[in-house]
């Protein structure tokens, strides 16, 4: 088996229906296909098993986070490598060879992105060169291998001895974090991370959080950042991580409430004081 595709599904049928149908088109090689839905409550289920029947699905019963539904068709996978793929994507029919071939001539690059296109053919930002707050670290990166620090998480591949050996993703992630944290881990390893560039992929991005209201989003994303905070910096990085967003925070909180005054759009800005609320409370923790 060349590559095994984990797709982790909620609340998403149509989109994760269209997925599904833009890799059953892909060419070149041998492949499975896993959907992990976590718990979804719009008929996915239902859906993929009726137009899909050949697809590896599990179902949970709870919603177990992205990480850990990636875990657990991980370990059925029989792939050479491995290719995480959001459900709100769709693929050309050679991507999939592309990355392949891309892994194969590149084994010092332990996992890579591809190009991410916007629906409308846009270029999407999928590459990152620092993680966050990484500017206020004293010597935390110095040993990790490669310049790109890590890739969007609509589109990962990598090999699937690799992945066994760090036990795929940190569940302790729930949603958002657990991309850049396996990054970083696979350079600890001593292995780059890579950019497919002729692999292009669209994506339509962020369609399960639909139904989450601003505020739960903006603690799931803050949450995400400073268990990542916790796990690779300093005692004292984090503390003036800390110091520094309080004081943007207050910053902005001060602009911000003078705005509203005389805003039209008050939902808008609500929302973003909120969420620098937020920063505030848990720089204090």
């Amino acid at each position: 088996m060349d590559i095994s595709i984990i797709i982790v599904s909620y609340n998403t049928a149509a989109l994760t229906l269209k997925c599904l149908a833009s890799l059953q088109k892909a060419d070149g090689l041998t492949k499975e296909i896993f959907v992990v839905d976590n718990a979804s409550t719009d008929q996915s289920v239902e859906a993929i098993r009726t137009q899909f029947p050949a697809i590896n699905l599990i179902v949970n019963k709870d919603n177990r986070g992205f990480g850990a539904a990636n875990n657990q068709a991980l370990q059925s996978c029989r792939g050479r490598y491995v290719i995480f793929l959001n459900p709100d994507t769709t693929i050309k029919p050679d991507t999939l060879q592309r990355a392949f071939v891309f892994m194969e001539a590149h084994q010092s690059i332990g996992l890579a992105g591809a190009r991410i296109l916007n629906p409308d053919g846009t270029l999407q930002e999928s590459i990152s060169y620092r993680y966050p707050g990484e500017k206020f670290t004293s010597g935390e990166t110095t040993h990790l291998t490669g310049e790109i620090a890590c890739v969007l998480g609509a589109f990962m591949i990598a090999p699937k001895s690799l992945l066994d050996e760090l036990h795929g993703f940190d569940e302790d992630f729930f949603l958002y974090g657990e991309d850049q944290d396996l990054a970083w881990r696979i350079r600890e390893k001593g292995f780059s991370i890579g950019y497919i560039e002729n692999a292009e992929v669209f994506h339509w991005g962020g369609q399960s959080e639909t139904g989450t209201p601003p505020a739960a989003l903006f603690q799931k994303k803050l949450q995400a950042e400073f268990l990542f905070y916790k796990k690779h910096y300093l005692p004292s990085t984090i503390k003036r991580i800390k110091k520094a967003q309080a004081r943007k925070a207050s910053f902005r909180l001060t602009i911000l409430n003078l705005q509203l005054t005389f805003s039209q759009n008050k939902e808008r800005l609500n929302n973003k004081i909120e969420y620098y609320k937020m920063v505030q409370e848990i720089s204090r923790i």
